[in-house]
């Protein structure tokens, strides 16, 4: 358990939270979620739930690390300070899957495609932002990939404003999230070695940040 960016980072995040439910409560923002097909309470709640399963991860495999980074440094990228966890294993590289990062939005947006039924839309959109959001990925040494914060959910609202705009919202919510893991950690996991990270967490360190600002983004700006 250890948290994706340093503390003043988690803060912000959570100011995010504050902002975005209290125009929740007073309906500001109210008709954009209930497009989502789920109450605002519920998105509040998951909201919250991938805030603090931000700090979990699943191992799923391990894979030889080559020139593993000291433990507890800042890393810095494109903005955002990351800390490099402690090692389970002095040679190798932990790959697991986030939380709060990747498990809840994977979850989420899959309720979003079978409950909306655009397929073929999700499919196009999600392609078009993995395509960007790769192009514009960073290997960071001792920590993961990672992302402009705010490319995957501004790239994912114009795409599917320009795509499906009455389903604009829910398919953004998809696009950004899925395009964000796509782009930045699953087509990357070929240079995992590379990094020397004891960690490296699909929807973790480096692109939580990305996940979790595109969940807000995509859906108050489509």
């Amino acid at each position: 358990m250890y948290p994706p960016v340093t503390s003043p980072f988690v803060a912000l995040m959570v100011l995010m939270l504050v902002v975005v439910f209290a125009l929740l409560e007073i309906g500001i923002i109210e008709t954009a979620y209930s497009k989502l097909g789920v109450s605002h309470r519920a998105i509040s709640v998951l909201l919250f739930a991938t805030l603090v399963g931000s700090y979990l991860n699943i191992p799923i495999a391990t894979v030889h690390a080559h020139n593993m980074m000291q433990q507890d440094q800042i890393v810095t990228a494109f903005g955002i300070a990351h800390i490099v966890p402690h090692a389970s294993y002095p040679h190798e590289t932990v790959i697991a899957i986030n939380v709060g990062g990747a498990l809840i939005p994977a979850l989420l947006s899959l309720y979003l495609v079978i409950e909306f039924g655009f397929y073929i839309s999700a499919l196009v959109a999600t392609a078009l932002v993995s395509f960007v959001v790769y192009q514009f990925s960073q290997l960071v040494p001792g920590v993961g990939i990672a992302v402009p914060t705010l490319l995957p959910g501004m790239f994912a609202a114009i795409v599917t404003y320009l795509l499906d705009r009455q389903r604009a919202p829910a398919l953004a919510y998809v696009a950004g999230t899925m395009g964000c893991l796509l782009g930045a950690d699953i087509f990357n996991l070929g240079h995992i070695y590379k990094l020397g990270a004891p960690v490296a967490s699909i929807g973790g360190a480096g692109t939580f940040d990305g996940v979790f600002v595109s969940g807000i983004v995509a859906v108050l700006l489509a």
